[in-house]
C-alpha cells in the first residue's frame, strides 16, 4: 500500500473514531431545545455566536438582531431535518465534536466555551476550517456555513438589504 493512501486511511479512521468518542461523550449532557427536532440547547449556544459571525454584516442591528439570530437558527434546525438520515447524522456527530470541549479543543482550537469565545476567535476558528488541509474540516465549514446561510435568506427579514421583492405572488382573477 503507498504511504499516501495508508495516510488518508489512517485519517478516516482517526475522524471515525474521533467523531463517535465526541458524539458517545458530549451528547448525554445536553438539554433538548425547545420547538427544534435536531440541535440541543448547547447547538443553539454554539449556533448564537457563529449565526453573527458567518453573516457579518448582513445581519440587522437593534433590537431586531436576536430575532433575526433566532429565526436563523430555527431555520437552519428545519433544513437538517430536510436532509438525509445519514447526512443528519454526520451533522449531529460534527456539532458533538465542536460542543464537547476537549475536541472543541483539538479540532477547532477555540480554548473557551463557544458562549464565552469572542467573534475573533469565531472568525479564526472557521478560517481554519476553510483553509484545512483535511477535506473533513473543509466539509464541515462548508456545512455550518451554506446551512447558515440558507437559513437566513430564506427568511424574509433578509430580504429588503439584497433587493429580492419575495417570491412572485400568482395574480388573482
Amino acid at each position: 500500500m503507498r504511504p499516501a493512501r495508508r495516510r488518508f486511511i489512517q485519517a478516516g479512521l482517526a475522524g471515525t473514531a474521533l467523531l463517535a468518542f465526541a458524539g458517545l461523550v458530549g451528547r448525554p449532557r445536553a438539554q433538548p431545545a425547545a420547538r427544534l427536532r435536531n440541535l440541543d440547547a448547547r447547538g443553539v449556544e454554539f449556533l448564537r455566536v457563529l449565526v453573527p459571525v458567518v453573516l457579518a454584516g448582513a445581519l440587522p442591528s437593534g433590537p431586531e438582531r436576536p430575532a433575526a439570530i433566532d429565526e436563523t437558527i430555527q431555520a437552519f434546525d428545519r433544513a437538517i431535518s430536510g436532509l438525509d438520515s445519514a447526512v443528519q447524522d454526520e451533522i449531529g456527530q460534527m456539532l458533538g465534536l465542536l460542543l464537547y470541549a476537549p475536541t472543541r479543543i483539538a479540532v477547532a482550537g477555540v480554548w473557551p466555551a463557544w458562549r464565552e469565545a469572542s467573534a475573533d476567535e469565531v472568525a479564526a476558528f472557521l478560517r481554519g476550517w476553510r483553509d484545512s488541509g483535511s477535506d473533513l474540516k473543509r466539509s464541515g465549514y462548508r456545512a455550518l456555513t451554506q446551512l447558515i446561510q440558507a437559513a437566513w435568506y430564506g427568511n424574509a427579514r433578509s430580504w429588503p438589504a439584497i433587493g429580492y421583492p419575495g417570491p412572485p405572488q400568482e395574480a388573482l382573477r
